[in-house]
């Protein structure tokens, strides 16, 4: 059975047209669609998938401490490690989705950081990504560091810059893949 792995941008709220139309056929397909539990695009997913009385979505949150769930679906809780929350807290369960995904639907405003870093996560997995760069409004398919550094020429050189500096994309894009 085919998982997809659906994140994005808490600061991405609301699913246009396109976005709806592919998670139309995910739903066509009766894909089992991972979904994480913060606020932002995965809400909006959760919303769209209970308006339209999907039951195949397992919602991934990290041990005691699911923020969102709205048609209660099947939970997978992770354990993360024990510093504060933040960061590394939710990538711990973002990685746990990666796994366990064939395939990944990201919607990205070009800003945020844990979601190229999925983006990359699965790039090194040997998982497709398809992108959604909302500010461009188009999708992009990615499957090597290629396609992830296509991706970032669209974005502005600060942003650039920021990934460079906090995730240390380049080290991430070009070392050997996990196994």
């Amino acid at each position: 059975m085919t998982k997809v792995f659906v994140a994005g941008s808490r600061r991405l709220s609301r699913l246009n047209a396109d976005v709806k139309r592919r998670l139309d056929t995910m739903i066509e397909k009766n894909f089992t669609i991972l979904i994480g539990d913060a606020n932002g695009v995965d809400k909006a997913v959760q919303r769209y998938l209970a308006e339209k009385a999907y039951r195949n979505a397992v919602v991934h949150c990290m041990a005691g401490n699911c923020r969102n769930n709205i048609a209660g679906w099947p939970v997978r809780e992770v354990a993360g490690p024990t510093a504060a929350r933040g960061f590394a807290y939710y990538a711990t369960k973002d990685l746990a989705m990666v796994d366990d995904a064939g395939y990944g639907l990201m919607l990205w405003d070009g800003e945020s950081k844990g979601t190229l870093n999925n983006v990359i996560y699965m790039i090194r997995r040997g998982k497709s990504v398809v992108v959604y760069l909302a500010p461009k409004r188009a999708f992009q398919n990615l499957r090597s560091a290629n396609d992830v550094s296509e991706l970032l020429s669209k974005c502005d050189r600060a942003s650039v810059l920021r990934f460079e500096r906090e995730l240390g994309v380049a080290h991430l894009l070009y070392r050997a893949p996990l196994l």
